[in-house]
C-alpha cells in the first residue's frame, strides 16, 4: 500500500471514530468529549469536526457539535431496500394497531441485526431497540428468523465472534443456537423469549427473496406476561409473505 493510500484509510478511520462517537440520546457534544470518546488527540479532532461541519455532517450548537442533517439525508438511502421499507410501512402499521405491541423491520449487517424501522405500541415495554440501532442477532427473533434462512457461512461467522449475553436467558451455546435455528427454518417463525432483555417476548418471520435468500425480517413484541407469541405468529407471518413477494419483485 502506497503512502498516500496508507494515509487516506486514516483519515477515513478517524472520520468514523468521530460520528460513531455519538450515543442514543447524545445532544451537542464538546471537543473534548469527543477526543475522550475516540482516543484521539484533541487537536486532530477540532481539525476533523471543522471539515465535517463544512460537509453537513456536523452542526456546531454553541461550543458543541451536533449530527448534522445531511447524515440523516444519507441515512435515508443507506437501506438499499427503500422500496421494502415503504411497502413495510403500512403493514408493520397494521401490526401495530392489531397487537398494540411494538413492531420491527429489520436486516442482518455482519453478526447484528440493524433496525430500519420500529414501531412502538402502546401496550409494550420500552424495548432498547431502535431506528438505526444494532442488536447481536443471536439474541433477537428477527436476528434469529433471518439466521435460519442463512448460508452455513453467516451462521459460522456470528457463533466464530461469540455469542454475548444480554440477559439470563440469552442463548449462548452454539449447539442450542443451532438446534433451534433449524426449529425455525422448519416452521418459518422464530420466537425470543426474554433473551434480550428481561420479561418481554417476541415472535419473528423472515422476509425472502426470489431465492428464498433473507433480506429482512419482520417482528412483534411486548411483555412476556401479556403478549402470547404463537397468538400473533399467525399475523407477523402474513406480513412477512406480503413483503417477501415485494423482495422477490425486485430486478437486484
Amino acid at each position: 500500500m502506497r503512502p498516500a493510500e496508507r494515509n487516506d484509510g486514516a483519515t477515513v478511520d478517524r472520520i468514523a471514530a468521530v460520528l460513531s462517537a455519538y450515543r442514543p440520546g447524545d445532544g451537542g457534544l464538546g471537543v473534548s468529549e469527543l477526543a475522550r470518546r475516540t482516543g484521539l488527540p484533541k487537536s486532530t479532532v477540532h481539525r476533523l469536526t471543522g471539515h465535517l461541519v463544512a460537509a453537513g455532517l456536523l452542526a456546531r450548537s454553541g461550543t458543541d457539535l451536533r449530527l448534522g442533517l445531511r447524515l440523516f439525508e444519507i441515512g435515508q438511502l443507506a437501506t438499499g431496500h427503500r422500496d421494502l421499507v415503504d411497502a413495510a410501512r403500512p403493514l408493520l402499521a397494521d401490526l401495530r394497531s392489531g397487537t398494540r405491541n411494538t413492531v420491527h423491520l429489520a436486516r442482518l449487517e455482519g453478526t447484528e441485526v440493524v433496525y430500519f424501522e420500529v414501531l412502538p405500541g402502546p401496550d409494550a415495554p420500552n424495548l432498547p431497540s431502535r431506528v438505526g440501532g444494532r442488536m447481536p442477532a443471536h439474541a433477537t427473533g428477527v436476528g434469529k428468523a433471518i439466521l435460519a434462512f442463512s448460508d452455513a457461512a453467516v451462521v459460522d461467522g456470528v457463533i466464530a465472534t461469540g455469542l454475548p449475553r444480554l440477559s439470563t436467558r440469552t442463548i449462548t451455546s452454539p449447539a442450542i443456537l443451532r438446534r433451534q435455528l433449524q426449529r425455525v427454518r422448519d416452521d418459518g417463525v422464530a420466537y425470543e423469549r426474554e433473551e434480550s432483555s428481561t420479561g418481554t417476548v417476541c415472535v419473528a418471520c423472515p422476509v425472502l427473496d426470489a431465492d428464498g435468500a433473507p433480506v429482512a425480517a419482520v417482528s412483534v413484541a411486548g411483555w412476556s406476561n401479556r403478549m402470547r407469541p404463537e397468538r400473533v405468529a399467525p399475523a407477523v407471518r402474513a406480513a412477512a409473505l406480503t413483503l417477501s413477494r415485494v423482495a422477490a419483485r425486485r430486478p437486484d
